[in-house]
């Protein structure tokens, strides 16, 4: 029978250790946790705020806020406006989260990611912009919830691409049909779409 001396048998029971499984396992689950977390900071929530944004009009007076809001793998966009004249309006998603006063043209066109044209009732259409009209009570307030669909991946990456997205209230309805801005008219308000 072969006797080893205490600090050798030690040595080889460190040794053994230090190879153990139980050490590559760790190693792995603080791989596999440092991936998921990578993985859920990319990943659009199941529900909750996506992103927000606050409106404002060409002076610079507060008027309303949006959110946009994901539940159970759909978008919507709930906006609240103030300060804006009665009447019906249209609200539009544009491609460039710029809102530089007096008349807000550097937020671009219609968000529109998929080359379509403009409005609902239009057979070519919709943008992904296109949004439903606001009413405006006499009190210069309105508020809606307007359903953008599915909030895929794809759908994320073109609200928060590099140049970002804008929120913009017109003056005019729209019309739904005419490419390609639903004969909106100008630009009231104006807000950039920021992730949450």
């Amino acid at each position: 029978m072969i006797r080893l001396s205490f600090p050798i048998a030690l040595t080889a029971v460190v040794a053994l250790a230090a190879c153990s499984p139980a050490s590559d396992t760790a190693e792995q689950d603080a791989s596999s946790e440092t991936s998921s977390n990578d993985t859920a900071a990319t990943e659009t929530p199941s529900s909750g705020t996506v992103g927000s944004a606050s409106l404002a009009l060409a002076d610079g007076t507060p008027a309303g806020t949006v959110e946009l809001l994901s539940n159970g793998g759909n978008l919507s966009l709930k906006i609240a406006v103030t300060g804006i004249p009665e009447g019906t309006h249209g609200f539009h998603l544009h491609t460039t989260g710029e809102c530089t006063p007096p008349d807000f043209t550097s937020a671009g066109g219609h968000l529109n990611p998929a080359g379509k044209e403009h409005g609902h009732e239009n057979p070519a259409g919709s943008h992904m912009g296109d949004l439903p009209n606001l009413e405006v009570a006499a009190d210069g307030t309105a508020s809606t919830t307007a359903d953008l669909g599915s909030g895929d991946q794809s759908v994320i990456d073109s609200l928060f691409d590099a140049d970002g997205t804008a929120v913009v209230v017109h003056a005019d309805a729209d019309d739904y049909r005419t490419d390609p801005t639903g004969n909106a008219g100008s630009r009231l308000a104006c807000g950039v779409l920021a992730r949450t």
